[in-house]
């Protein structure tokens, strides 16, 4: 794919097209689903970027992770873009594999953490925020993806496993990025309802 212009006013009318050539509203379920796959995409790069200013053999296996996610998140995001009666020979698509290697992944990093006693709160250095931010945005993916799946009996789900495996990764990795700065916060259910949070809603 060659870009030679950015912009094309064909989208003026609040339109827009898929792969194959037909135009639909930009609020159809399917771009919905692929838009938001793209800001995820954007919230990883972000998460790379901040990951890539540390040092270190880890950060550098981090960055790695993220950069393949990356592409993944392009390859379904194009998939998305395509109606199943355009998808051309060749074509790469989600596979069992790509899922796969997220749980590997995720095996892989969990074994190092400590154990779970209560809920996160998102946060922590910028590396671990964004990446809070990318599993929520992916657990928004995975709703739209669930309404046009609803609009298309016949859509495959590798694209929903795929995500819901991703958010999990983000959540693990999240963690990971955190485990030798002590800056893990953990939600106080304790003291929801108590005095010391006495005027926090009021």
């Amino acid at each position: 794919m060659r870009i030679s212009k950015v912009y094309t006013k064909t989208g003026d009318s609040g339109t827009t097209g898929l792969v194959g050539g037909e135009r639909v509203p930009k609020n159809h379920v399917r771009i919905e689903a692929y838009g938001t796959v793209d800001e995820l995409n954007a919230s990883v790069g972000l998460a790379r970027c901040f990951n890539d200013e540390s040092a270190g053999p880890e950060h550098q296996h981090v960055g790695e992770m993220l950069r393949l996610i990356q592409h993944d998140l392009f390859n379904l995001g194009a998939d998305l873009a395509t109606p199943k009666a355009h998808r051309w020979k060749g074509m790469v698509r989600t596979q069992d594999a790509d899922v796969e290697r997220l749980e590997r992944w995720i095996d892989e990093l969990n074994d190092q953490l400590e154990p779970l006693k209560e809920f996160i709160l998102p946060g922590g250095r910028p590396v671990s925020a964004f990446l809070h931010q990318a599993r929520t945005q992916c657990r928004r993916a995975e709703r739209c993806i669930i309404g046009l799946m609803e609009e298309e009996p016949d859509m495959e789900d590798d694209a929903m496993k795929y995500l819901n495996r991703l958010s999990d990764f983000f959540f693990v990795l999240g963690r990971f990025t955190e485990k030798n700065n002590d800056s893990e916060e953990s939600w106080d259910r304790a003291k929801w309802g108590s005095d010391k949070s006495k005027g926090v809603a009021e």
